[in-house]
């Protein structure tokens, strides 16, 4: 028999949501964009979202069966090994896999994903104690090893296989996201809002050029509860607010691609291509919100989406790039610093009522 007693900390909670189930959830979630991806920029999306899940995958499981001895005494426990990775299999690592394959380029090489996906899963993850523990956030980390790793297939993006639908621009040349267009100094023609939220004739990365497909995602995962819906859209209101008032401070807003500022410094036309070009939407809903490198509780996570979309904001301004996964990383570092001094009110806490002198 058994004696091992387990002791845990209250208050005792008993659901029937699980890891493996919101893991499901969020899969079901980045499915508009995985289909949006393969529809704009054919099968190379597919190719790469397909290897990187595969990739994450095996490396979850080779990881696990060194990790559990699985090679001990001639494979000996191989077996009983394959059989408790599989049971303790929360698809955690299909998650990593399939934002990851959203978040880069079309064309990246099959081989670099992988070492990308590889470095997700070993190092990031597995090497911190698997799902819960890791630090910062697996895909985020994946994808800024990948863009200081391999620099020129990271910066070669294609627009979708459609044109834009309500601007006079015609396909727009690789190598320029839809951001990097959307700040091109000088450029004649305007990247539309409407082809920004649908993702037409846009360049970009996989799943981050349909704004459509990723809200589509966003209320499902509210619906089920598996985020709040007000973070992420407490994150995209300072993001847009603190942008397109830098955008004003600077005097160029009458250089981003055909929306002219009209002599104020906030300009309320700039706010939908800000927040709709670019990351910002995809890591707003799909990355910002993790469970494990967000803080736990209420005030602390209203501090981290302000700071981390305050930082965004500035970052992308100053250095014209897309920063949302060095910012992710950067905040998943500080969180517990913020969970450690804006502490959450302990369960059932009820403030004692001051009782005035004299009574």
């Amino acid at each position: 028999m058994d004696n091992t007693v387990v002791i845990s900390t209250p208050p005792h909670v008993k659901s029937r949501r699980t890891t493996k189930g919101i893991m499901i959830d969020v899969i079901i979630s980045l499915f508009p964009c995985a289909v949006a991806g393969i529809v704009f920029f054919g099968w190379q999306a597919l190719v790469v979202e397909l290897t990187a899940v595969l990739a994450c995958v095996a490396t979850e499981f080779v990881y696990y069966f060194i990790w559990k001895k699985g090679f001990a005494e001639k494979c000996k426990n191989a077996r009983y090994v394959c059989v408790n990775w599989w049971k303790q299999f929360d698809f955690t690592s299909v998650v990593t896999g399939l934002i990851l394959a959203l978040i880069i380029p079309s064309r990246v090489n099959w081989y670099e994903v992988i070492i990308g996906s590889v470095f997700a899963i070993a190092i990031v993850k597995m090497l911190f104690g698997g799902t819960g523990k890791n630090l910062v956030n697996p895909a985020a980390a994946a994808r800024v090893f990948m863009l200081l790793s391999f620099t020129v297939s990271m910066n070669v993006y294609v627009a979708a296989n459609f044109g834009p639908i309500m601007s006079d621009s015609t396909v727009i040349t690789t190598g320029a996201t839809n951001f990097s267009g959307f700040l091109a100094v000088g450029e004649g023609n305007a990247i539309n809002p409407v082809d920004l939220l649908l993702g037409s004739g846009v360049a970009g990365c996989i799943g981050e050029t349909c704004g459509l497909a990723i809200i589509s995602g966003y209320i499902y995962l509210s619906v089920r509860k598996v985020i709040k819906w007000w973070q992420p859209l407490l994150f995209i209101a300072v993001f847009g607010i603190t942008a397109t008032l830098m955008s004003g401070f600077a005097g160029d807003a009458d250089k981003l691609t055909g929306y002219y500022a009209n002599g104020y410094i906030f300009d309320i036309s700039l706010f939908l291509p800000h927040i709709l070009s670019g990351g910002v939407l995809f890591a707003a809903v799909f990355m910002f919100p993790d469970y494990v490198t967000s803080p736990k509780g209420v005030w602390g996570q209203v501090v981290y989406y302000v700071a981390g979309a305050i930082l965004v904001a500035l970052l992308r301004h100053f250095t014209q790039k897309e920063v949302a996964s060095f910012v992710i990383m950067l905040m998943n570092l500080i969180v517990p610093l913020i969970d450690r001094y804006i502490r959450r009110k302990p369960f059932g806490y009820k403030r004692e009522k001051r009782v005035k002198e004299g009574k």
